[in-house]
């Protein structure tokens, strides 16, 4: 008998313990993200280094048109803004497995990254554009001209996609690089013939300093995008940071920021 009573007690306490278990599964399945990072202080916030929109000063202090955009919400929001770099491959598991709570990075709107996570109200306008070094300007005139050249974009980015969808670049001898700046700096030492990386990147960075030597095919169209910040599926961060994106629009603050750095036709482009 005591050890049938045992028995009994110790399938209890295990049903106890499942059902608790369930409810906490539960509660976290449907815990508000909102509640979640206000509760943490701060908004982790998945990156990667690129001019102008997140990057290092000459100071070693991380700017941009994106960082300043994220401190000014994380302010209304009344949290910390922590940037973390991740690879750029690997941003919707990072999202998914919550360690950052956004991508916020010249985050390209496609259909397919819908499937993995929610956009914000987008922000900026922006294209895909070809870059190769001055010395071959003869050589590499349109797409056509770049059929059998060796390039590169990063890796899970737009511009990769832009490569394998363009009838001529698709055909080019393509090798993934792990970042824009990495395909900059890859093309500069003429690893490569030309890269692809976005308009945003390349207007600040082409035709100045190291990357003097370097220009962008303008006749070259690939298709127009835009940028939003991605959160989590289901998210309600979502609708929380598109109030405050409309409260930047109508102070002028995102006005301003995109004035700041060289951006306004971009960020006009996408109001329009």
């Amino acid at each position: 008998m005591k050890k049938l009573f045992a028995l009994l007690l110790s399938l209890i306490m295990m049903l106890s313990l499942c059902a608790c278990g369930s409810e906490t599964s539960a509660e976290t399945e449907t815990d508000s993200d909102y509640d979640y990072i206000t509760g943490n202080g701060y908004l982790v916030i998945g990156i990667t280094e690129y001019q102008p929109m997140n990057y290092y000063d000459e100071n070693g202090v991380l700017t941009g048109f994106d960082t300043e955009f994220a401190q000014e919400v994380c302010s209304r929001l009344g949290v910390e803004a922590q940037f973390q770099i991740i690879d750029w491959d690997m941003k919707e598991t990072e999202l998914m497995s919550r360690n950052i709570d956004c991508i916020w990075n010249g985050l390209t709107v496609t259909e397919e990254r819908r499937e993995n996570m929610d956009f914000t109200t987008s922000y900026l306008t922006n294209r895909q554009c070809v870059v190769i070094n001055s010395a071959n300007a003869d050589t590499y005139t349109d797409a056509a001209s770049l059929a059998s050249a060796m390039i590169s974009a990063e890796s899970g980015s737009a511009g990769e996609t832009a490569v394998l969808a363009d009838a001529s670049l698709s055909t080019a001898n393509y090798t993934p690089s792990s970042s824009q700046a990495d395909a900059l700096l890859a093309l500069k030492a003429g690893n490569y013939d030309a890269i692809v990386i976005d308009y945003t990147m390349a207007t600040a960075s082409v035709g100045n300093g190291d990357y003097a030597d370097m220009m962008i095919l303008e006749d070259i169209a690939l298709a127009n995008e835009e940028y939003a910040i991605g959160f989590r599926l289901g998210s309600d961060m979502t609708a929380r940071v598109n109030e405050i994106i409309e409260e930047m629009i109508a102070d002028g603050t995102l006005a301003a920021l995109a004035e700041k750095y060289d951006m306004t036709d971009l960020y006009e482009a996408t109001l329009n």
